[in-house]
């Protein structure tokens, strides 16, 4: 019984030994996890710390310092002048207005007036800064101070006067300005009228009646258009500083009035520039067709026609231009001025003795621009349509003497001028070679658009 008793003492001891060894084992097996952990939390922590306080370095200059502020004498020297540094993006641009002075723009922008009579005084082109008109710019960099640093004025198109202040001088001198030119081309269809037309393709007024002029001596513009005509044109698109200016010469044309078909080719070579048709004969003839633009015809060449005033046939040896009173008449040709008159018939007239024994006539003005003996040029102003003498309102009365024989203005065969020859022709068809085939490409494709 003691025996027994012993041996279970004995194992229930080694039993609950056991059971501790084990529980032991467990505890020391977890605090053993428990460190591995801490200590793994501290290495990712130092880890992440490593990687935050120790970024890539990059090496960055330092800015220069500016004068003063603990600069040393050294540092100063090498630092930029900042009060004489202006970002070419700075420009105050003051438009003059209408009676405004310079002396009053210097005074406005707060410069003292004796930095102008500085300016004035520097050479010619300053001199010329004493004369300025509303709408003209001036463009002004100051320093940060508000002190003068620059002034810009646009002489012409293509040039700028450029006054800076150098240290203690001023200097001044003329900067060419970035004009270029971009090739652009246009082709309209005649509905109403070629004004209409031009604008419909984007022309401008200007644009328009220099087409008008290049074929000005094929074509009445006033008499021989019609619906349908057509037009096709490569021109010059002007751009300054990069932005549009305006648009510059016609560089070839086509217009093909009631189905015939004319060309002008723009052309330079030594003293000869103009526009040639494409076999070298001069668009520019001794006369112009017709001597005003876009007016309309009242009456036309008729010998038998019923005078409006008198009521009486009378032979009307001429062509009859209806236009606004004060629309300006050219002469047809060169010549000299016979007659520079008034009477009851022909009211204010000037009468044109040109070469080749022919001789214009222009009646009915509101004001005459010429005198006897004059000299004129083809295209000169010498008159204002008008209504005076018998005329029933303002038009322009004109006619084409040959010989001392009336003939129609419209039809009479017109002197020609010269055509190019020898190298002059060889250069020139070189030339036009290009703007031929870029115009007939361009008709073609108004053709196509049509049948489509």
């Amino acid at each position: 019984m003691g025996k027994r008793r012993l041996i279970t003492t004995i194992r229930q001891k080694f039993h609950d030994e056991e059971h501790w060894l084990t529980h032991r084992k467990l505890i020391v097996f977890g605090a053993t996890l428990i460190l591995a952990g801490i200590l793994l939390g501290l290495f990712e922590s130092s880890d992440r710390q490593e990687r935050v306080t120790r970024p890539e370095i990059i090496n960055l200059p330092l800015p220069e310092r500016a004068p003063g502020n603990g600069a040393s004498k050294s540092d100063e020297a090498e630092s930029p002048d900042y009060s004489s540094t202006a970002d070419e993006d700075e420009w105050k641009s003051v438009a003059v207005k209408p009676g405004q002075t310079l002396d009053a723009i210097f005074r406005q922008q707060g410069f003292p007036i004796s930095l102008l009579q500085e300016i004035v005084a520097l050479n010619g082109e300053t001199r010329g800064l004493k004369k300025i008109r509303p709408g003209e710019k001036f463009d002004f960099q100051t320093t940060p101070n508000g002190q003068f640093q620059k002034m810009r004025y646009a002489v012409d198109e293509k040039r700028y006067l450029l006054v800076r202040q150098e240290g203690d001088r001023l200097t001044a001198e003329l900067q060419q300005r970035e004009v270029y030119s971009e090739v652009a081309e246009a082709e309209g269809i005649i509905q109403s009228s070629l004004f209409t037309a031009g604008k419909q393709a984007g022309l401008s007024d200007a644009m328009i009646m220099n087409l008008a002029n290049i074929f000005g001596w094929d074509i009445d513009f006033v008499l021989d258009i019609r619906k349908g005509d057509r037009f096709m044109l490569v021109y010059e698109k002007l751009f300054r500083d990069g932005e549009f200016l305006r648009d510059g010469r016609i560089l070839a044309a086509t217009f093909i009035n009631q189905g015939e078909k004319f060309q002008a080719i723009y052309f330079v070579d030594g003293d000869i520039a103009g526009y040639f048709a494409p076999d070298g004969r001069n668009m520019r003839k001794a006369f112009l067709r017709a001597p005003l633009n876009f007016a309309y015809i009242s009456s036309g060449f008729n010998p038998k026609r019923m005078h409006p005033v008198l009521k009486r046939i009378r032979p009307h040896n001429g062509i009859d231009y209806y236009a606004p009173r004060g629309t300006p008449v050219y002469a047809a040709g060169d010549g000299t001025v016979t007659r520079s008159d008034y009477s009851a018939a022909n009211g204010h007239h000037v009468f044109i003795k040109h070469a080749n024994s022919i001789e214009t006539k222009y009646l009915h003005f509101t004001k005459r621009a010429v005198k006897r003996g004059q000299k004129v040029k083809q295209g000169q102003t010498i008159g204002y349509v008008g209504s005076t003498g018998l005329a029933t309102g303002p038009h322009l009365h004109y006619e084409f003497v040959v010989n001392g024989v009336h003939r129609n203005p419209r039809t009479v065969p017109l002197p020609k001028v010269e055509p190019l020859k020898g190298s002059e022709l060889t250069s020139f068809q070189t030339q036009a070679g290009s703007m031929l085939t870029q115009l007939s490409r361009l008709e073609s494709a108004s053709l196509y658009a049509r049948a489509e």
